[in-house]
């Protein structure tokens, strides 16, 4: 129960930042949007092993956390097309694209953990073993 309402708490907090932080225009400055820049993880990033790659029952965890934190911004499917992701710059990953899919989970690991505006770090809000969880998760939304 205590799980549900951290995840939560975490969820609404994300739902709200990215609100806001895709609607905020800076008044000293004229709004330009950031282009899309390729993520790369680093290459030590697929040494990275998934320790749970193969574990079937880890997949409905890992779902139940995608709509937790990753469904408001990344879609029911994962197409990036979520309802806060609208007015994100750079847009939200489709995370059923080849691009997406071809990295390893080591990389996929690294880019949760770290984060990138506006896509928070998830390494202190998310337990390492949820964090692969929801990659097991990400891996059945291939196209």
């Amino acid at each position: 129960m205590k799980t549900k309402k951290i995840f939560f708490s975490i969820t609404l907090l994300g739902f709200i930042y990215f609100l806001t932080v895709g609607f905020i225009k800076s008044p000293q400055t004229e709004y330009t949007p950031i282009e899309q820049d390729k993520w790369v993880a680093p290459a030590s990033a697929d040494k990275i092993k998934n320790p749970l790659k193969g574990d079937a029952s880890s997949i409905a965890s890992g779902k139940k956390i995608y709509k937790m934190l990753c469904f408001v911004c990344h879609g029911a499917k994962g197409k990036g097309d979520g309802m806060g992701g609208t007015g994100l710059k750079p847009k939200p990953a489709d995370l059923t694209s080849e691009i997406f899919q071809s990295q390893s989970d080591g990389a996929i690991f690294w880019k949760i953990e770290q984060g990138r505006s506006p896509m928070p770090s998830y390494k202190t809000s998310i337990p390492e073993k949820k964090r692969w969880e929801l990659i097991n998760y990400l891996r059945t939304l291939r196209q």
